[in-house]
């Protein structure tokens, strides 16, 4: 957020708003983003370039990574 901040006013906001959107929607239903290598889940952002990786838990959803979509790709595969 802040880096996107520090480049145009608001859009730092704009990116928040963004991702808690994309956050509720993996809550209502996880199960229509795709499943990738060793089942976690990962919708893409519309408007900035990153993928939100998620694995569903029989309670919870565990939040893996917002990754970039350019950048050290598959860095966060150790979390799972």
């Amino acid at each position: 957020m802040e880096f996107y901040e520090g480049r145009k006013a608001g859009i730092g906001l704009e990116f928040e708003r963004e991702a808690r959107e994309a956050v509720q929607e993996i809550q209502i239903d996880p199960q229509r983003f795709p499943a990738g290598g060793k089942g976690a889940r990962r919708p893409v952002m519309q408007r900035f370039p990153f993928i939100i990786h998620f694995a569903e838990l029989p309670d919870a959803i565990w939040i893996l990574a917002f990754a970039h979509t350019s950048r050290k790709p598959g860095y966060w595969r150790r979390r799972l």
